[in-house]
């Protein structure tokens, strides 16, 4: 599973395409810029949110992770250690739980880290940053790559204006 394809793309393709229309309305002759930009980025931030929580992203990346980190602790015959992600808010972090010794301890935080889609693994219960705000953070992405394609194509077409055959 790779998160980028799994989780991450569909907020910025989404922030991709609302940038894009948000740039043709904006960056026109006579304009609202910043009105456009700031309901674009709303817009933006809004369908990240969607996508996270009602249309359920978030709670089919989160079983997904903990079935390949169910998978790796049986594979490395440790069936007494179990390994959650970290909710409240949902992070790409593991906590580990169980009976382990030192050796068990640090060899399992290394070898779930590696498991694609985790950031980190640790036996405490610190977090990391919200998925929610990755999400976010990716559809802002998005949103001002759109800008600069529609920007983009806003100096074309300004320079193609100067030629009149």
């Amino acid at each position: 599973m790779n998160i980028f394809w799994f989780y991450f793309w569909p907020p910025i393709g989404a922030g991709l395409v609302i940038g894009a229309v948000t740039g043709a309305f904006g960056f026109r002759p006579r304009g609202r810029r910043s009105v456009a930009v700031a309901i674009g980025v709303v817009a933006a931030i809004a369908l990240a949110v969607l996508w996270h929580g009602p249309l359920g992203a978030a709670d089919r990346y989160a079983a997904a992770v903990e079935r390949s980190v169910r998978q790796t602790i049986v594979y490395w015959d440790i069936p007494q250690v179990s390994g959650h992600l970290h909710r409240g808010p949902l992070t790409r972090t593991v906590l580990l739980s169980g009976p382990a010794d030192d050796f068990q301890r640090s060899e399992l935080v290394r070898i779930i880290g590696g498991v694609p889609g985790v950031e980190r693994a640790s036996w405490s219960t610190s977090g990391g940053v919200p998925l929610i705000v990755e999400g976010a953070a990716a559809a802002l992405l998005g949103f001002l790559l759109g800008l600069l394609v529609a920007y983009l194509r806003e100096l074309r077409r300004r320079y193609n204006t100067q030629w009149n055959w």
